[in-house]
Formats: C-alpha cells, structure tokens, sequence
C-alpha cells in the first residue's frame, strides 16, 4: 500500500509540478505588463467608460441680444430638433446657449423684452427639456432680461472678466409681478439662489452673504434675524448693498457658485463639459435649413483664383442668402500668401450664420490645406490627401505668417486647435496627443503651455514625423479630427448635411473674366500706354477733349480692376491724383523742373506700382516676384507713353482733321531761319506784325509770326494758345506780344 500510495503521489507530483511552473509564468508576465501600461491605459484605468450611461451630444446655437419672440421661435425650433435626433441615437443632448452681442453693440443687450423673455426662460426651465442639460454660455457681459433666460438654465458658463446683473435696467419700476418671474424661473432650476436672482434685478433689496453651521446661505436684509432665530451665524457680510442691482463677474460667480466652469472660449466650454470639440459648432440646418452654393478651387492657388473665389462667395451671400457653401478642393497650393488671405476669409465668415464645409475628394497640399482648415467642417475622400508637401515651397517667413494665422484666427474664430493645422506646413513643429477626463486633444508645446490646465493633460504618442510637414489621408484626418467625415461620393457628402439637391455651381461671370483681363500684367501696361499718350494728345490739342476722354476710360479700367482684384484702395488713386495735379502746377504755373514736376513723377509712378501688388514692401520671395512683375508693367507702360508721344508728334499733323488742331513740326529751312535769326538777334522786322501763339504765353511762349517760329513774351496778362497777338516792342532777342482785342467790344 505504501509503496503504490508513493508510487501514485510520484506521479501526481510531477504532473502538478510543471502546471504550478507555468501558471507562476503566467502571473509574473501579468505583473510586469501591468507595470508598463501606456499612458492611456491609465487614463481608461482612471476614467473607466460607464456602461449604461447613454453617449452624451453637444450643440450650440448662438442668441443674440437682445431677446425677441422671433429668438423664442428660434430656439424652440432648434431645441425640439435636437430632441428629436437625440432620441433617435439615444443619446442625451446638451444644449449650450451661446449668449452674443453684436458688434458694435456697447449696451450689453439692454433691450431685451421682458415678454419673450418669460416665455423664452420658461421653455428652458420647462419639462420638456428634463430630457436635455442646458448650458448657458456667458462670454461677453449682459444686462437687463436676458438674464431671466441664462437663470433658466442647469448650469452656466461664464468667462472670468464677463458679467451678469443688472437685469431691470430697462424697467423705470420694479413691481411685483417683475419680481415674481424672476422669483418663479429662479426656483425652478436653482442654479442661482433666488435672492441673488432677485438682487441681480432689484436695486432696492440688500442681499447678505452668510456663513452658517449649515454652510454658506443668501437672505435679504430683513430676514436675516429670521434666520440667526433658527441657525447659528458664524460670519456675514453684505454681497449686495441697497441702492444698485448686483452684477457679478465669471470669477465672483464661480466663488458663490451659481457659475459651473469659467471658459474663455467655446471650445473650452466643450472640454469642461466633456464633450467632443465638434460639438460647439452651431448647427444652422437645426434652425433656418440650408441655402447651398458650391466654389471650386480645382487648380493651383494664384491671387486671380482667390480673388475669383472671394467675389464668388461675397456675391452668393449678399444676393441668394447662401448659408452653405461647399468648396471643393483639388489643389496641390501655389501662393501662400494668397491662400492665407482666402483663409482668413473664410475664417471670418460668422459659423452660426454661414456654414463653411471643405470638399475634399483628392488633395488639399501645402497652403491649400491652410484653406481647408479655415471652413467650419472639413469631408475628404479615404484616399484623399490633406497637407504636405505641394506647388511650392515655404520660406521660413511664411511658415512663421501662416502659423502665427492659425494660432489667433483658427483658435479665435473656429475655437478649434492649431497645432495640426500649422505641422502641415511646418515640418520642424512636433505634435503630440493628449488626453484628460476622457478629451483627446492635439498640442504642440506652445499650444499646451496656453491651456489654463495644463498639468491635467496627460501626453501620449507623437503624431508628427521630425522634419516632414504632417500629410494625412482621409481615415487619419478623421482621427486626428482635421476632417469631420470620410465619403464615398458626393452623394455620401450630400446624404450626411441632408441636401436633396446638388448645391448650385457658381460660375464666373463676365465680370471676372473682364476683371482677370485688365490684372494681367499685358493688359495692364495697354492700359497705362494708352493713357498716358492720350493725355499727352490731349496737351497738345487743347479744346477737343478725345484724348481726355481716351485717358479717362484707361486709367478708370485699370484703378476699378485693381479695387476688385484687391490690389489697390483709395490711397493709390489718391496717389496718382495727386501726382498728376503736381505735373499740372509744373507745366502750366511754374515752367521747369523743379519739385512738382519731380514730386508728381514719383507720386504716379509709386501709385501705379502699389496698384498692381498687395504688398508695400516685400516680405518673401512671392511678394518680392509681385514687386518685380510691378516695376516692369509701369516701366513697359512708361516706354510706350514715349513712343507713342514721337508717333503723335509726327502723325497728328498730317491727319485732315488733327492737323487743324496741332501744328506740324519745324521743317529743316524753317530750322535753319530760326537759328539764324536767333542767333543774330534780329527780331526788329517783327515789330507790328500780327501772329498766333503755338504755346500758352505764361508768361514765355512761342508764337508764329510772320512765317517764323520765334520765342516771345507776354505783355502784361497771360495768353493762352491759338490766340491771335501782336508784337508790341522788340528788345534785342526779347519780343513783347499783346492780344489782338476786338476794338467794338474790347474782348479777344
């Protein structure tokens, strides 16, 4: 029995000893996996998802003060949409009211109806939204009722130097019943104390703040021995003295508490709310539906392709009330100085007004990915390339320009990051994924060091590659959030904004093709040519007028083509006015040339120039191209002023009806005569003789005299050209000419 019970125990022993071996394996290689987990791993660890807690989506829409029943309408029309497509996806909605005043607005939405503003607050803090959490986003300071709706609210935001208060400012008397809707929306929600609501509204009550055994409490001075009957008062101090409605700002609201989170943009509202940065894009379709019209940028970016897209834009707006415009984008970029100008175009377009979305369904590289960054969505194909390398290459300036623009426009209009934007023209700039409380974000190091918290962010993988611009495909911009959406097919672009038709195609018109004629450089210099030698006929033919007109035509073609291009403004045309009323002054009040003469030479030709670039010195090898390309249109402009000028002076008067207007050269005998007598200073066979002037008499000028071309002087007032004079003395090489006057009238 023994030796078989040994026997059995051997042979159990060595099975089990190899199974303890491999499970003491198994434990040690959990073990040191667990002490090398990522970052994010700790993050899940920390932030575990909630399983049975439904996904949570964020929209925003703007109110702008004050308040009307059409606002009332407005919000109600988006809310019960956003009600809807929640209940669909099961998922709670989020709705952030975005409180605005317009520019230029300075009374804080003072005006606001106190009607609309029940009804408006009651609707917030009614059932029908239980389903929802409000947000009332606070960024700049409001005054009067608006506040009624902001209290109706679950929670508020409130960036630090905003304020909220003064809410009677447009009531001459506070009664009872304006207190008692006040009284009633503050109750519903509790998100502001109903004393400070009520001291927020009436400058007559005092508001106390006190520090009982129970916490920190609000009452109203009269009731306050009320209150130490039932409590013991360890401190009080008065919050809101009689006399003046209370307001409070972001930071003193958060210290009271009625303010949840203060955020100085929106897209910090969506951090602190957890939601994704997405979700404070307005959703225009949710309110009005959309007007659509689709711009094509299917080629190299250049100062006529933006400039054409730019009019486009502009014209579909103001005419069709466009509130959608898709730009199609297949562009390898090309001028960034032009791309950055259509980006902070499109940058400045209001989003909760106009939505902007970049359709991309082959490439966006270099700068035109800049043009992308700059719409509110951006759809790419899978396949599709966003950034990178492109057309040309940036010189160091412009890298540090167009991330400078990404830095303050892109962060301050689309609240969005700029750090990806800027890695796809900047191959030198490192970008890194970080996450808090569940919140993926992308920062390079100057962007993290401008969040307020940036201890919280928890760094992760790198997302660029040292030395090389970022270039994402279609899938990765979507996870990088560069791009909102990856499609098939346009028809896939129109099923997800719910468009049932194509979005009209805004063609040029012939006003761009004739605009884009006049900017070429060639037609720019005919322009200039053919002016300048107009006004040059015009000189010497005085009283007809064609070559005025002539001049008139060219230089207005070529200054209205140069504003609508956006090359020249009202200085340049200054400019060039101004210069030529100098040469004006030279030539026909203080003969010679002096400083009109040089002064006015120079305020044309420096006008002309700065009319035909952007820039008033160049800054990079684009510009400085532009200057060179300027300096040629107005030299080549220049030289044929010159030519055609020896052409005139030859051809005018040999022409039947121009030779009547403009003598003919000197012949070489009648040269020859002048010389002789000019130098022999023989003029004394002219005395009495009639003649006509050639020139006006200012007081020097010539006249034709007797068949003879001879410089004479005015006897006393000026005489214009083509009058008839007679010589009055002769003194040597000066001859002295009166007008021949009409002895019946005394008049010329």
């Amino acid at each position: 029995m023994l030796d078989a019970w040994s026997n059995k125990s051997g042979q159990t022993f060595a099975l089990v000893l190899p199974c303890l071996a491999i499970l003491l394996f198994a434990v040690a290689g959990t073990t040191a996996s667990a002490g090398e987990k990522s970052a994010g791993e700790k993050e899940a660890e920390q932030h575990p998802p909630k399983a049975d807690a439904p996904a949570r989506m964020g929209h925003m829409i703007e109110i702008t003060l004050p308040i009307s029943e059409e606002t009332d309408r407005r919000v109600k029309r988006f809310a019960g949409r956003v009600l809807l497509d929640a209940e669909k996806a099961n998922a709670r909605p989020v709705l952030i009211f975005r409180f605005e005043i317009p520019p230029g607005q300075d009374e804080f939405g003072r005006g606001s109806k106190l009607g609309a503003c029940v009804d408006l607050a009651r609707y917030l803090s009614s059932d029908a939204l239980n389903a929802a959490t409000t947000v009332a986003y606070i960024p700049k300071s409001i005054k009067g009722h608006a506040v009624l709706a902001a209290l109706a609210c679950d929670e508020i935001i409130m960036s630090p130097d905003a304020t909220i208060g003064v809410a009677g400012i447009d009531e001459r008397h506070i009664d009872d019943s304006v207190r008692a809707f006040y009284r009633e929306i503050a109750g519903r929600r509790r998100t502001v104390p109903v004393e400070l609501a009520l001291g927020m509204l009436d400058p007559g009550l005092e508001v106390i703040e006190v520090e009982t055994d129970l916490g920190r409490e609000f009452v109203f001075a009269e009731d306050l021995e009320e209150l130490r009957k039932r409590r013991a008062i360890k401190s009080r101090r008065v919050l809101v003295p009689s006399g003046e409605a209370a307001q409070f700002t972001g930071s003193e609201a958060r210290r009271l508490g009625f303010v949840s989170y203060l955020a100085s943009s929106p897209r910090d509202v969506a951090r602190t709310l957890e939601l994704a940065p997405e979700s404070i894009e307005e959703d225009v379709l949710l309110v009005d539906g959309w007007r659509t019209v689709r711009i094509d940028l299917r080629k190299p970016i250049t100062a006529n392709v933006v400039d054409r897209a730019r009019r486009m834009i502009q014209e579909a707006i103001s005419k069709n009330d466009v509130n959608f415009i898709c730009l199609w984008i297949d562009s390898p970029g090309g001028s960034t100085t032009d791309s950055l100008r259509l980006a902070e175009f499109l940058s400045e377009l209001p989003s909760n007004e106009i939505r902007t979305v970049a359709y991309i369904p082959s490439r966006a590289l270099a700068d035109a990915s800049m043009i992308a960054a700059a719409c509110d969505q951006v759809v790419m194909f899978p396949d599709a390339l966003l950034g990178g390398p492109g057309a040309s290459e940036l010189s160091d300036v412009e890298i540090t320009s167009t991330q400078q623009f990404l830095r303050d426009n892109l962060s301050k209009n689309k609240s969005r990051s700029w750090s990806l934007p800027a890695a796809m023209l900047n191959p030198t700039l490192d970008v890194f994924k970080y996450t808090r409380n569940g919140v993926e974000e992308f920062f390079c190091e100057d962007e993290l060091k401008e969040q307020p918290r940036q201890e919280e962010w928890i760094k992760g993988r790198r997302v660029t590659e040292p030395g090389e611009p970022l270039q994402v495909n279609g899938a990765r911009a979507v996870e990088t959030r560069l791009a909102n959406h990856v499609v098939e097919d346009f028809s896939s672009f129109k099923s997800i904004y719910g468009l049932e038709n194509d979005p009209t195609l805004a063609a040029p018109g012939w006003t761009d093709y004739l605009i884009e004629i006049l900017t070429s450089p060639g037609m720019a210099a005919l322009l200039l040519m053919v002016g300048g030698a107009a006004l040059y006929a015009e000189l010497h033919t005085p009283g007809v007028g064609l070559g005025a007109f002539v001049a008139t035509v060219c230089f207005v073609l070529f200054f209205w083509s140069r504003f609508l291009g956006q090359t020249a403004e009202w200085l340049e045309v200054l400019l060039f006015v101004a210069g030529l009323g100098c040469l004006v002054v030279e030539v026909f009040v203080m003969p010679g040339f002096g400083v009109f003469g040089l002064g006015g030479g120079l305020l044309v030709f420096g006008s002309l120039v700065l009319a035909c670039q952007r820039s008033f010195l160049p800054r990079n090898a684009y510009e400085l191209g532009q200057l060179q390309t300027s300096l040629l249109v107005v030299a080549g402009a220049g030289l044929g002023i010159f030519g055609l000028a020896y052409l005139l002076n030859i051809w005018l008067p040999r022409v039947p009806i121009f030779n009547r207007m403009i003598l003919a050269p000197l012949s070489d005998s009648e040269h020859e005569y002048l010389s002789r007598n000019e130098s022999l200073v023989d003029f004394e066979d002219l005395l009495g003789r009639a003649g006509v002037t050639t020139t006006r008499l200012n007081p020097a000028g010539k006249a034709r005299i007797g068949g003879q071309l001879v410089d004479v002087i005015a006897d006393g007032e000026r005489i214009d050209a083509g009058a008839q004079v007679v010589v009055t003395e002769v003194h040597g090489n000066r001859v002295l000419v009166e007008v021949i006057r009409n002895k019946s009238t005394g008049r010329l």
